[in-house]
């Protein structure tokens, strides 16, 4: 009977009801209407709501992700975060954003649909895991937290020990500890910005000629970094003066960092290229494009 009455099959009686059991037939039927009804809005709701859209897009963003190799992982969008994402993507570099709380999450993707972000603790090594850090290139940490970032850097360089790890950090005194834990670069915005608001009054013109070279927004301009691992085998082993690029591309080769990590600004013509070396080459868009041609850089 009772399947009979939920179903609304509506066959007769299976065996004569006493009053008690009308009653109980009725209360049945108006639960189990309501029952239906209420499902019917919970999964209309559901659906028009968007949650099962969004279920089946966060499931393509981490498909995408588990297929994503050489790409960077910034942990928190807030000020910094938010920055290097969008330099990241200006540049056309792949990157995954893992944001912790949910509201910013939704604005994300509401405001930035291209951009592939995962909701998650960035200190917990599953959400490290589920942004792909075992195929990732590099790491950006800007939590707002001193504590957060070191952990987030414990377990990304336990995770990939090849990572290149770059650390926000507030406190002084956090930046050695923070290098302790493995990060490769450790950033401190307040300094950098008080420091670079000084150099504006001692050194406006140098400071301002910088920014001009460096700025994202300066597209003629570019500062191209140059592998030794990427130059044809018949131009390793060579000078700096045998590659001859001031007079084929009318680039400049301002820069020379050492397989040691030295820097050599300017460097002298007779610089011998050596084996983890790399150049740096300022110059606009047409000559950098002809420098990736003579050097055949892909990239």
């Amino acid at each position: 009977m009772t399947i009979i009455t939920i179903s609304t099959t509506g066959f007769a009686e299976v065996q004569h009801l006493s009053d008690t059991g009308r009653i109980f037939t009725a209360f049945l039927i108006i639960t189990s209407f309501g029952t239906f009804a209420y499902a019917i809005s919970v999964i209309t709701s559901y659906i028009v709501d968007g949650e099962f859209k969004l279920y089946f897009k966060d499931m393509k963003v981490q498909q995408e992700i588990t297929k994503l190799s050489g790409h960077v992982i910034v942990c928190g969008f807030g000020r910094n975060g938010s920055q290097s994402a969008h330099v990241l993507h200006s540049e056309k570099t792949k990157f995954v954003v893992v944001e912790s709380s949910e509201e910013a999450f939704r604005q994300i993707k509401e405001t930035y649909p291209n951009y592939l972000v995962i909701l998650g603790d960035a200190t917990q090594d599953d959400t490290l895991i589920r942004a792909g850090i075992k195929n990732a290139r590099a790491l950006i940490t800007s939590l707002p937290i001193d504590s957060a970032n070191l952990f987030v850097v414990l377990s990304s360089r336990v995770l990939n020990p090849k990572l290149k790890i770059i650390t926000r950090a507030s406190d002084d005194g956090s930046d050695k500890k923070l290098r302790r834990a493995g990060a490769d670069n450790v950033i401190m915005p307040d300094k950098i910005g008080g420091g670079h608001m000084a150099s504006l009054v001692t050194k406006p013109d140098i400071v301002e000629f910088w920014d001009f070279i460096s700025a994202k927004d300066n597209m003629h301009i570019n500062l191209e970094e140059i592998k030794f691992d990427e130059l044809p085998e018949s131009f390793k082993g060579k000078t700096i003066q045998d590659l001859d690029i001031r007079n084929l591309c009318g680039a400049n080769i301002i820069g020379y960092k050492t397989m040691n990590g030295e820097y050599i600004i300017n460097p002298a013509p007779n610089t011998l290229l050596s084996s983890g070396s790399k150049l740096f080459a300022l110059g606009d868009n047409q000559q950098i494009s002809k420098l990736k041609r003579l050097l055949n850089i892909k990239h």
